[in-house]
């Protein structure tokens, strides 16, 4: 295919469904060319799969076809994955201005990249998962609270005992991370009766009334606001301050009992101590969306800890994710056609790194 040399070149890199290829294609017919070829692109395990399954290989007539679009692309939807020689993508896309990536914690990737010392746009996918990430956090909590364990057992068993469980009203919840995510946990916190807590991030001013919370920390107190929190949250973006941060001593500053969740990023845990604390009971429970290392080792012991919800790095996945992420795409795709950069959303900070 031919196009004008004043069109914008899109190259959809990763798996995408056709009513959203139709749908960035429609922002701007005449100067927008979409490159959308379904048999470049793996074939998806579920929907919005941004990788697809694992033993996809492209065979060598598709390596020259994906070499001839990425080569011509301005802008891609995704990280363009590696040819299957190891080449990056990247390295033989000398026009690409632009990438709409479907993550919004993508700091590491741009790091290791090297795109941070670059000036290549990167937009996120920041918010559209705030809703079903919050809706994880009061999964376990809720799980916690109202037994739902004991339940399902009493009921496999067909056994009827009264018992006494708990509620979230009036409990802690800390937040360390109150962006889009955190600030969408504390408002359903609110709602059911939980004071809510948080850490501001470093040089920040933030007020609790701007966090939705009823009391932010500095970030030097992280220490101070753990020893008050029943439940901690963590969705905070992972960058050189907050790898490790919840480290031995900060677990052991929680209160006895507490829950954690964690849909950061596993990097933020000194996962042996988190280990060691749900052995002891210190955390009596914790929700893991992600780990130090993914997949999670078969070997590892929280697969088997009766105290741990494992989620295989899904808790943010949902059937409307693409269309989310198309929104913002098809916003920032007019606001770049009509040169109002400063218009465009997610852009994403290469000093801050999110």
């Amino acid at each position: 295919m031919t196009t004008s040399p004043d069109k914008l070149v899109v190259f959809v890199a990763t798996p995408l469904e056709e009513e959203q290829v139709e749908r960035i294609r429609g922002v701007d017919r005449d100067r927008v060319e979409v490159i959308y070829e379904p048999d470049l692109l793996p074939p998806v395990r579920y929907i919005a799969d941004h990788n697809g399954i694992g033993s996809f290989r492209l065979n060598d007539e598709q390596v020259k076809r994906w070499r001839a679009h990425i080569a011509r692309a301005d802008v891609t939807w995704d990280f363009p994955p590696d040819l299957p020689d190891g080449t990056s993508s990247l390295s033989v896309a000398p026009n690409l201005k632009w990438i709409q990536t479907t993550s919004s914690g993508v700091g590491q990737r741009v790091q290791r990249l090297g795109l941070h010392e670059t000036q290549l746009i990167i937009t996120t996918a920041r918010g559209i998962h705030a809703g079903p990430l919050a809706e994880f956090v009061f999964l376990a909590l809720l799980s916690q609270v109202k037994r739902l364990e004991r339940l399902r057992s009493d009921q496999s068993r067909h056994r009827w005992e009264r018992f006494c469980g708990d509620t979230l009203e009036g409990k802690t919840l800390g937040i360390i991370g109150a962006g889009g995510i955190g600030r969408r946990v504390a408002a359903i916190g609110h709602c059911f009766g939980m004071k809510l807590v948080a850490l501001s991030r470093p040089g920040a001013r933030h007020t609790a009334q701007e966090l939705g919370v009823d009391d932010v920390f500095p970030a030097d107190k992280l220490h101070d606001m753990l020893a008050d929190v029943d439940a901690l949250v963590l969705s905070v973006p992972m960058t050189d301050e907050t790898a490790g941060m919840i480290d031995r001593e900060a677990l052991s500053r929680l209160r006895p009992g507490a829950i954690l969740i964690n849909i950061a990023r596993g990097g933020v845990i000194e996962e042996p101590a988190l280990i060691d604390a749900l052995r002891s009971g210190k955390i009596a429970f914790a929700a893991l969306d992600v780990f130090a290392e993914e997949p999670l080792a078969p070997e590892s012991p929280l697969w088997d800890f009766d105290n741990v919800l494992v989620s295989p790095h899904s808790a943010s996945t949902v059937v409307q994710e693409n269309a989310r992420i198309a929104d913002i795409f098809c916003h920032n795709l007019q606001c770049y056609l009509e040169g109002r950069r400063d218009a465009m959303r997610n852009v994403f900070d290469k000093t801050l790194l999110y």
